[in-house]
This record gives C-alpha cells, structure tokens and sequence, in this order.
C-alpha cells in the first residue's frame, strides 16, 4: 500500500496535527507517458500555511481530502515516458505521496553527483533562487551598503545574506535564538546579527549594528520586527517582502505604525514578490550560485528530519523557529 497525506481540516492559527490525515491507497502504476516516482526529499516551507486557508492568493488553495503538495527530489522507479530513465532523479511540485504516476510536466532532472539531492530544494532550488532574484532584481545591492535580513537563519535569509558579503556589502542579521545569531555570525559570515527575542528595544539596536542606516531590508517576517528596521531605513532604501511568517497563523487582523509617511520622507521602495515572477532568470540564478558553492563563497544549511510520516510535524515545526537553514524530510 501506499501512504498519502491529506488536507483533513483548514487550520485556524497554528497548523496542528489533526489538519492532516494519512491514508493508504494502492500502488500507483505508470502507464504510456508516464513516470513513476519514488519520493525521496520534500521541502516543508512557510508558505505552504496560506494554500491551507480557502482564501484567495498567488497560487490556488488546496483542497479539503485531497494530497498535500510542496516540492520533492523522487526518483524514476519505472518509466514509460521517453526522456526519462529508470534511475533518474528528478524535483518538481509534487503529492506527498510515498509513490506517485506522473505525466513528467514540470520535472526537472537533477544531477545526484554534481550536488547532495536536498540541495535542489534548497540552496539550488527555489529558496535559494528566491533569495537571489529577491535580492538582486528589487534590492539591487551595490559595494558598501548595508543590507538587513529578518527570518535570517532560515533557508531564503542565509543564502541572502552571503549573497550580500559576496557583493561587498555590511549584512546584519535578525533571528530568534542565541545558537542562530552565533551561526549567522560564524558559518555565514553575518557582519551581526541581533536576538529579537532577547532584544529589549530592536529599533535600536537595528541602529546600532548599522551605523550608516539600512539600504537594502529583505523581509521575510513583518511585524514588529519590520518595524523596527523601517524605522532605520536610509533615503531610496529598497524593501524585498518575501514573506511574512510572523503573521501566517494570525486570526485577527494585525495592526501596526503607518509606513507611509516613512516611504514618502525616504523615497523608499517596497514590492513584494513570488519567486515565478522571475522564472526568466532562473538559468542565470542557477549558474551562479552553483558556481559561488563550487568556489566556495557559499554555503548551506539543513535540518534534515527522517521519515515520511513526519512531513507534517516538520512543517508545524516552522512555525516554532525549530530549523537552521532549509527544513527537509528524508523519505
């Protein structure tokens, strides 16, 4: 039999275990222009939250007793589908299914030997192509700015922020453990970075680790914490929204200062973004970073959790800070 992992329930706050169902079905078998896959990594990611409410956005919701789905590293158990072979890994949007039959629209073949399978749904997968185009096509960083990034010890702020040293800039970082600011700093090369938990007044200290204000914020949390960094901004800074998984699970809505008389006085730009957005960019994204970790200048981190019946902990995970780096399901 096959396991499978269902939507059960639209959570309300917090994701919690009983918004998901595992059932079993039978096997999947490949027919004439089809692959069967065998799932090997999925990538467990905040946005995944707003596809669980029934609201409408970017990408359809999913639906109630239907599979979930993010990205996954599978492997071609079987092909009936010229162009892929038996042994063949491949990523792409996919069912968390143990085993699944595809149509091969949408796969991407993956090489295992030029770099680990998870790193293609991370560093060379579509958080560390976030995190380059983000940063590159609406922050354009030049030499010597300062560039702030919130949710910083995450997969998208930690390619971020060594994009940014690559470039010449001071890069501070903002996260919620002492263990991650200590990593940001040793493993990634932070110029700082600041414990928001442990902050009594982030304002300023976002002020005191960049003495010449803040070029460049790259925003992956909202809240509070964007506040206190807007209130530092320089004159034509540029504000990169990635995300803003501080507010994902809110139930009311979330109130907070008026911006725009800060936009206005600093000629500051804001534009938020998905990723698909820049799909034109994507080859140039991946030769890139695929050379800076060649080189060197780049690296990565992983929490790397075993086992495909704990997708959906993994996931509920995020929300509790609970991942250095890119969070990934070995199946």
């Amino acid at each position: 039999m096959n396991k499978v992992i269902l939507l059960n329930a639209r959570p309300v706050g917090k994701p919690v275990s009983s918004d998901f169902k595992f059932i079993e079905e039978a096997m999947p078998v490949a027919n004439e222009g089809q692959v069967l896959l065998k799932t090997k990594y999925v990538s467990v990611d905040p946005y995944l939250r707003g596809r669980m409410n029934d609201s409408e956005s970017y990408i359809p919701p999913f639906e109630l007793n239907k599979p979930m789905a993010s990205g996954v590293v599978a492997e071609v158990v079987e092909s009936k589908l010229p162009g892929f072979e038996k042994g063949d890994f491949v990523t792409g949007v996919l069912d968390w299914k143990e085993y699944q039959a595809h149509n091969g629209q949408g796969l991407m073949k993956v090489d295992p030997n030029a770099a680990d399978l998870s790193a293609y749904l991370g560093i060379l997968g579509m958080t560390g192509l976030t995190a380059y185009c983000g940063l590159m096509e609406i922050g354009k960083p030049k030499a010597g700015e300062t560039i702030v990034v919130s949710g910083a010890a995450g997969a998208v702020g930690s390619v971020v922020g060594q994009i940014g040293k690559i470039l010449g800039c001071r890069v501070v970082g903002i996260a919620g453990t002492d263990e991650k600011v200590e990593m940001l700093k040793s493993k990634f090369h932070f110029d700082e970075a600041i414990n928001y938990k442990t902050t009594t007044d982030l304002k300023a200290a976002v002020k005191a680790a960049c003495p010449t204000g803040v070029d460049v914020y790259f925003d992956n949390v909202g809240a509070a914490i964007s506040d206190a960094v807007l209130a530092n901004i320089n004159r034509y800074a540029r504000i990169p929204v990635c995300g803003a998984i501080s507010l994902y699970n809110a139930t009311t809505p979330d109130l907070g200062p008026r911006i725009q008389p800060t936009m206005v006085i600093k000629s500051a730009l804001m534009q938020g973004f998905i990723v698909s957005a820049f799909a034109a960019k994507f080859p140039e994204a991946i030769a890139q970073m695929s050379t800076w970790l060649k080189e060197g200048k780049l690296s990565y981190a992983e929490t790397v959790v075993e086992g495909f019946d704990q997708i959906p902990q993994a996931f509920m995970d995020l929300f509790e800070g609970k991942n250095e780096g890119k969070m990934i399901v070995k199946v």
